[in-house]
């Protein structure tokens, strides 16, 4: 077996709407393409041996067991990768669940789809996955654990903490999306100009300073002093000199940590002699170079948590700890202790395992044990200094003990301090006593605070303490989202995408759109190239001043890692013919659909999917969608058009010279299409399509029809607003056309618009790109041959793999079959193809360049129009 490709799909995709979070293997089985799991004998119990777990897995019975009973009787060994890969992220803490395997187009290959959490994770479970099911086949032993302390590893550098990972669910569950910003807890809720921003649990609106004051424990312990509030007595040392003079002063017992350190790193705690004293001076300054001193404080470790100026949750927490039997040594005390099914690697879990590293080692040292020593029955033993989460600590649950004077106390120092989101750690012995008369004191306060401890406490009640997060962040009142246009097609979705965009722009939006030349934020380039997938997407969507965004959608970004958001407000559709068939597994017209299809099924369900009614298979999009569907149609009594409006529906049709919309039993017209510049006096007929889905989409988003009628009159097509779209250029004795056509559909289109025309001579220079199949050039070619009196074949810079006659040969072949005697002549270079063009050019002719470089394309052209300008000036 061999993974022939992988593909992690990042948003919704063509395998899965649903499931946007998805690894897609091509697995090629090779000699185990006609071999069945019950066939190789001893696999099953091999499988179950190494992963008993699997049992819960219910494939297609539905039933716990039901992946075991379909490998006994037979099932391909995809189907087996798929299970692996699943079992080994939830056996290193990334349940993911989602999964299917079915065969692909060539024989013997099948597809492998499964969930992840974590992409990186899941890139590795597939790679291992195929690894272990091999191993399996043949009975060789494998090392499991390595590759699941890998995943621990990557799941630990890269998944979300749990703190973040709360306020996202929580902002999930409201419906709000998110974006992750970088590799590590950076994320975006929202998008465009309401998007907000949090890293942990520090937010957009966490002030520096307040930072900066947490930070200083000494700052803050001062500040806190002044306002009344119990702290413990201490001061900063740098060096020995100046510790011995504090220990005179303060007196044993005492805890030293550093001035800026944080999760109780280079903490120690109950110091009650010079020489412990000084190790605690050296393990702070590993992390600074001031140290603070502190009379220690008698009482258990108490976390208040406060946000947006409210106590929301307190947790009590203890230390990392072992309780003796009499029997068992301190190792196999912790051992037993990280067997709890709570306990996991890092942040897996709700509880952290216990490490015995070398700060637990020093407090046995310390206390006259080691990792083999046995505690008597009932004896605790702290294997930590500090009480953190983190180190395998626990915590209760005490949000509802607090006394009012702690809970105001609380909500004073975040004010104090200026954060937003504030954890204080309490020392006291009860904290259902006002802390001034427990003789408990605040020890520091944090800019960041975990939130594992009281989302899932070890004892007590969880706390949804995201939820006043989101609270804050989004008040009820303000919009997380910005509206957001997707278009799709074989054809016209740039000139949608790009008068849309105009449309939304004449209404006093910020808008960002993408599109085949560029990502444009406020009619800005601000990257150049074929700007159509989820990458693109998401820097309009990360945009600060973006408030609409108009996204071009094509079926390779589709395929390579699906959309680039959850969902959209509108989707357009508007048309599927023939193109890039036979790449990436999509091999028929239906499977070419079903990948446009993504669009309308990710419009949310007060949106609108606009969708073409003259296609076949555009209009069968419209079965199951969950959103609200509009059509458009250049027959105003097409039967889907007539049928719909029946229904209440909503639909804008061309008729009787006019852009117009149905509305019910009314008809209201926008503008008469020789008036509108798009369509170059009603000439350009592929465009009135691309009209009536824009002006749609104005309808639905609730413009004026004087908007939407002023829009298409001031989009004027041009270079500049339309590259490679229609670009029209008037030479004194001839007319050229400079068009991004590239397929059969769009040459067809430009031949509609030329069979008006009044012309002596039809010239195309066309080409056939590189990745498309002999059919496609062939086609090609035919089409060609019935449209133009002469034609220049050119070729791509990049032929994809092809050579120049695997291209051209069939696309002659295509025009000698339809018109055996027809002018044709290869000029491999685009640019001396149209300069024949234009030098050869007759009088009254026509030429219409196919150009895969449009700005190089119309550069030429223009150049050419001035110099035949000046020699007519020098003539006269």
């Amino acid at each position: 077996m061999k993974i022939t490709d992988l593909r992690i799909m990042r948003g919704p995709n063509y395998w899965s709407v649903e499931h946007p979070k998805i690894i897609v293997l091509k697995l090629d089985l090779e000699e185990l393409a006609d071999t069945l799991t019950h066939e190789v004998p001893g696999f099953a119990a091999r499988l179950k041996r190494m992963f008993p777990d699997m049992y819960e897995h219910r494939a297609a019975e539905g039933v716990a067991g039901g992946f075991f009973k379909s490998v006994e009787e037979g099932t391909t060994f995809a189907h087996v990768v798929q299970h692996v890969a699943l079992e080994l992220q939830t056996l290193a803490g990334m349940d993911s669940g989602y999964g299917r395997c079915y065969m692909a187009h060539e024989q013997g290959t099948h597809f492998v789809i499964f969930s992840y959490q974590e992409e990186r994770a899941g890139e590795y479970a597939a790679h291992a996955a195929l690894r272990i099911t091999q191993a399996l086949i043949k009975g060789e032993k494998y090392k499991l654990d390595e590759d699941i302390d890998r995943l621990h590893q990557i799941r630990e550098d890269e998944y979300f903490g749990p703190s973040a990972y709360s306020i996202v669910s929580e902002a999930q569950s409201r419906g709000i999306p998110y974006i992750r910003l970088n590799r590590h807890s950076l994320i975006q809720l929202g998008y465009g100009v309401n998007q907000k921003r949090i890293q942990a649990t520090m937010t957009c609106g966490t002030a520096c300073f307040a930072v900066e004051i947490a930070g200083d424990k000494n700052a803050t312990k001062e500040l806190l002093d002044e306002a009344g509030i119990p702290v413990p007595k201490g001061t900063t040392v740098y060096d020995q000199e100046e510790l011995k003079r504090a220990v005179d002063r303060l007196g044993y017992p005492l805890v030293l940590k550093p001035l800026d350190g944080n999760h109780g790193k280079g903490a120690t705690i109950n110091i009650t002699t010079w020489k412990d004293a000084l190790k605690g001076l050296a393990a702070a300054k590993q992390y600074a170079e001031a140290v603070m001193v502190e009379r220690y404080i008698q009482g258990f470790d108490f976390r208040l948590l406060v946000i947006n100026n409210k106590f929301v949750a307190a947790a009590k927490r203890t230390p990392a700890m072992v309780t003796g039997d009499g029997v068992s040594t301190i190792k196999q005390l912790v051992d037993r202790e990280n067997k709890d099914p709570r306990r996991g690697v890092g942040h897996e879990k709700a509880l952290t395992r216990i490490k015995i590293d070398q700060h637990t080692k020093n407090i046995l040292k310390a206390k006259e044990l080691t990792t083999q020593s046995v505690l008597p029955e009932g004896e605790v033993l702290y294997l930590k200094s500090t009480a953190n989460i983190s180190t395998g600590g626990t915590a209760t649950d005490v949000t509802d003990l607090v006394d009012p004077y702690n809970i105001l106390m609380a909500e004073r120092i975040a004010g104090l301090v200026g954060l937003d989101i504030c954890g204080i750690d309490v020392m006291t012995t009860d904290i259902a006593i006002p802390l001034n008369e427990a003789g408990g004191a605040v020890l520091e306060v944090n800019a960041a605070p975990g939130f594992r401890m009281h989302i899932s406490p070890t004892f007590g009640l969880p706390r949804n303490v995201a939820e006043p997060v989101i609270d804050m962040l989004f008040p009820h009142t303000k919009p997380a989202r910005i509206p957001i246009v997707a278009v799709t097609g074989t054809n016209g979705k740039t000139t949608t995408t790009r008068l849309i965009a105009h449309m939304v722009k004449s209404k006093g939006y910020q808008v960002g759109y993408t599109t085949t030349e560029g990502i444009y934020i406020q009619d800005k380039l601000l990257e150049k190239g074929d700007t159509t997938g989820a990458y693109s997407a998401q820097f309009v969507l990360k945009d600060p001043t973006v408030n609409f965004a108009v996204l071009e959608c094509a079926r390779g970004g589709l395929l390579r890692s699906g959309l680039g958001f959850d969902q959209c407000d509108i989707g357009i559709v508007t048309n599927v013919s023939s193109d890039h068939l036979g790449l990436r597994d999509i091999h028929t017209l239906e499977d070419l659909a079903n990948v446009k299809s993504v669009i309308p099924k990710s419009v949310s369900k007060d949106g609108y999917a606009i969708l073409n009614a003259d296609d076949d298979l555009v209009y069968a999009m419209a079965e199951d969608l969950k959103c609200k569907v509009a059509f458009f149609s250049m027959d105003e009594n097409n039967p889907r058009i007539l049928k719909h409006i029946a229904k209440g529906g909503l639909a804008a049709v061309f008729e009787n010279g006019y852009i117009s919309i149905f509305k019910n039993s009314y008809k209201i017209r926008i503008d008469r299409v020789g008036d509108v510049p798009l369509t170059f006096g009603g000439r350009a007929k592929f465009n009135i399509e691309n009209i009536l889905a824009a002006a749609l989409a104005g309808y639905v988003s609730h413009f004026d029809i004087e908007d939407i009628k002023r829009a298409l009159r001031t989009f004027i097509p041009s270079p500049d607003k339309t590259p490679g779209r229609m670009n029209l250029f008037q030479f004194p004795n001839f007319e050229v056309l400079v068009d991004y056509a590239h397929n059969v559909g769009g040459l067809k289109a430009i031949g509609g618009f030329m069979e008006d025309l009044d012309v002596s001579r039809k010239v195309g220079i066309i080409a056939g790109v590189g990745d498309r199949r002999t059919q496609d050039f062939y086609e090609l070619g035919q089409v060609a041959g019935e449209i133009f009196d002469e034609i220049i074949i050119r070729l791509d810079n990049d032929l994809r793999g092809k050579t120049p006659e695997e291209i051209t040969l069939p696309m002659l072949q295509g025009i000698e079959d339809v018109a055996p005697h027809k002018q044709v002549k290869v000029i491999p270079e685009e640019m001396r193809a149209i300069a024949y063009a234009l030098e050869n050019a007759e009088p009254g002719s026509f030429v219409a360049i196919f150009t895969e470089d449009v700005h190089e394309s119309v550069k030429m052209v223009e150049s050419f129009k001035v110099i035949q300008h000046r020699s007519s000036m020098l003539v006269e």
